[in-house]
């Protein structure tokens, strides 16, 4: 039906520190959204290759360590070089079963040098194309330590049959100056996207809904501590001081009204399947629209710069 949107939410583990099979981990979960004809599957925040749960169990401010400098070296080479066709088997998935894809990855840009790394919220449409690569515009707290900052550039909304969709990464969901940016451009169908834990999505996932009177599709992954790999450095190291469970998944979904269509989703690796229906948000904004009738533009205003930031400029 044109009215309606079947969403498939991937709450997987990674293959922590490891690009080459977290990616099959994905594949595979496209390919089984695809037998459900799911018309889009949502990914956690940086699942390729994984969060960085170390840096609070290994003293990850300690300045000038080998642990900190081997570990943080493992984790830039397997972040995800989208220039370099990493994500080609991806973009062939979904133009083969016509499905759409948002994707946490930890992209490490050729434009930015290639040394450092994002936490990037990458949009491919159901024709196989890459349309946005929103990189995290703060990470939080300890994640300062390992990724940067990223730009406005991925600011973008996408329309997906009658819907318009747009996402955030994990506490940039908080941002209300972001969130504004994807309401401006007509957002209806918000992701966010976490690295897991029901802590992070209970509260915002319906406060952004009941906000925007738009749907709100919130996805996290799993992490326990025996899911660490045996070839990850230091693991003995990480593994002293760390909780049987480091990120609990919590995935969920709220309608226009703020109220559950899934409550948040704990301690299981699942392929959560829901179907949602758009004339719920022209019901909802009949009172409310946080851009259109019950604004102001001219009291208050956001000016935002989508130029995607690079150090060097050259002229040939």
């Amino acid at each position: 039906m044109k009215n309606t949107l079947k969403i498939a939410m991937a709450q997987i583990s990674p293959v922590l520190l490891n690009k080459v099979e977290t990616l099959k981990k994905v594949e595979s979960r496209i390919l089984e959204s695809a037998k459900l004809k799911c018309e889009l599957i949502v990914f956690g925040e940086a699942l390729v290759p994984g969060y960085p749960f170390w840096l609070a169990l290994t003293g990850g401010a300690e300045w000038n360590t080998k642990v900190n400098k081997e570990l943080h070296a493992e984790y830039v080479r397997n972040a995800v070089q989208i220039e370099d066709g990493e994500l080609d088997t991806i973009c062939k998935l979904a133009k083969q079963h016509k499905i759409a894809v948002y994707l946490g990855i930890m992209e490490r840009a050729k434009n930015r040098g290639g040394h450092s790394i994002y936490a990037s919220l990458v949009y491919i449409n159901e024709h196989g194309e890459i349309q946005s690569v929103h990189r995290k515009l703060q990470p939080t707290y300890d994640e300062r330590l390992t990724w940067s900052p990223g730009d406005g550039n991925g600011l973008k909304v996408h329309k997906l049959k009658q819907f318009t969709v747009g996402g955030l990464n994990c506490w940039e969901n908080w941002m209300p100056l972001p969130r504004t940016a994807l309401y401006g451009l007509g957002e209806n169908l918000h992701i966010a996207v976490w690295p897991g834990s029901d802590h992070n999505t209970r509260d915002i996932t319906r406060f952004i809904a009941r906000e925007s009177r738009s749907f709100v599709v919130s996805v996290s992954s799993i992490m326990t501590k025996d899911r660490f790999p045996k070839q990850i450095p230091h693991r003995d190291k990480i593994l002293e001081n760390c909780p049987e469970t480091l990120a609990n998944g919590g995935s969920c979904i709220a309608g226009p009204d703020g109220e559950w269509i899934i409550e948040p989703v704990i301690n299981t690796e699942a392929l959560i399947i829901q179907t949602i229906d758009f004339n719920r948000v022209y019901e909802e904004r009949q009172n409310f629209d946080p851009v259109g009738h019950y604004s102001r533009p001219d009291v208050t205003k956001l000016t935002v710069n989508r130029e995607r930031q690079s150090t060097v400029e050259y002229k040939d």
